[in-house]
This record gives C-alpha cells, sequence and structure tokens, in this order.
C-alpha cells in the first residue's frame, strides 16, 4: 500500500531486450546482391546511386539541436506550475503551524479573513475587463 505523497518520486526502470535474429540465407543474399552491383558499376553498365551512401548516415545528425530538453511552452499563470501550487501549500501548513504556536486557535480566524481577502482580489483582477487602448 503506497501512501499519498507531494512529491513525485521516480519508478523503476525496466529492463527491455530487443531480440536481433540472424537469417544466414538473407545474410547471403544481401551479400551476392553487394557483389553484384559492385560488378556491374565496375563495368559501367550500374550507375551509382545515393541510397546505398544514405544508408550509412549517422541517425544522429541534427538529433540535439532538434531537442528541447522535455520543455514545455510556458504559460502566463505563475500558478499553473505544480512547484508553486507545492511550495503555496507547504508555506500555507508551515504559517499555520508557527500561527498557531505563536497566537492561538486565533491564527486560524485571521488566515480564513486573508484568504478571503486574496481571493476577492484574484477574482476582480480576473473578472475586471482588460482594455486594449
Amino acid at each position: 500500500m503506497k501512501f499519498p505523497s507531494i512529491f513525485r518520486t521516480n519508478s523503476p526502470m525496466r529492463f527491455d531486450i530487443k531480440p536481433r535474429y540472424y537469417d544466414p540465407v538473407k545474410e547471403e543474399i544481401e551479400q551476392r546482391t553487394s557483389q553484384i552491383k559492385k560488378d556491374l558499376e565496375a563495368q559501367g553498365l550500374l550507375d551509382k546511386s545515393d541510397d546505398e551512401s544514405s544508408e550509412y548516415e549517422s541517425s544522429i545528425r541534427g538529433s540535439f539541436a532538434n531537442y528541447r530538453g522535455g520543455i514545455k511552452e510556458r504559460s502566463k499563470n505563475p500558478f499553473s506550475s505544480t512547484a508553486m501550487i507545492r511550495t503555496m501549500i507547504i508555506l500555507f501548513l508551515v504559517g499555520s503551524l508557527f500561527g498557531y504556536i505563536y497566537l492561538g486557535p486565533v491564527v486560524f480566524e485571521i488566515m480564513g479573513y486573508t484568504a478571503l481577502l486574496i481571493g476577492a482580489i484574484y477574482s476582480f483582477f480576473r473578472l475586471k475587463p482588460k482594455n486594449t487602448r
């Protein structure tokens, strides 16, 4: 049974092996085909194609330039980040603990009024029409 947590834990890496199969008949056919192509190219009966050169190109070309590191587009709302929400929850819990120690049960009343004030200000600016001038 797993206890709920506000922190994300890493899951163990899974072992995944992809078996390779060896087919001697297919290998012999590919060797004979490549030898025949080389002979025809040497005789001038077959033009050298660029298909073979593309087969040996590096598969990582441009991969590092295209990688964005898992960074998603940042939104304008700072509260959409889970790290910000987690920080706010921790600050609220620590503040309520120290407030209860120093002020007693009155701190919950003060925090309730503060939360209502912040909620009213947030909703005022959220519902206020934006001027486009």
